[in-house]
């Protein structure tokens, strides 16, 4: 069950999608869920909408002229050279979740430690 709807991400693009677009974005709109559950599936509903719009929008946008996620870019004119860096997974179309996703599905990227033998040491005594 998807999150979003083709005519949601379509509002998000500035160009009109094709049929085969609107065919390939529905199924990756479905893939995103599952990986929106696998993260947060108690999430709220506006933000797992966002979240797959996003996921979808930088899938589908990754072999654009000036795709989503280009950290540095060059073009040329008559000498037709072109030229982009990529940052995290854009440049493959691959779909995943964004640092700012992930905050808003509620999953921050927590750092803690824990001590299995913590329960082997006896408590000190506490002398009153």
């Amino acid at each position: 069950m998807a999150y979003a709807t083709v005519a949601d991400v379509q509002a998000r693009m500035t160009t009109t999608m094709s049929e085969d677009q609107q065919a390939i974005c529905s199924n990756l709109l479905d893939d995103a869920a599952v990986i929106i559950d696998a993260y947060n599936a108690s999430a709220g509903t506006d933000a797992k909408k966002l979240v797959s719009c996003r996921m979808v929008l930088r899938a589908m946008q990754a072999d654009e002229d000036i795709p989503i996620g280009a950290t540095q870019g060059s073009m040329s004119a008559l000498g037709y050279s072109q030229s982009w860096s990529m940052g995290n997974n854009s440049a493959t179309g691959e779909l995943y979740l964004a640092k700012l996703d992930k905050k808003l599905l509620g999953v921050s990227n927590n750092i803690g430690a824990s001590n299995p033998l913590g329960v082997l040491v006896p408590e000190p005594e506490v002398i009153p």
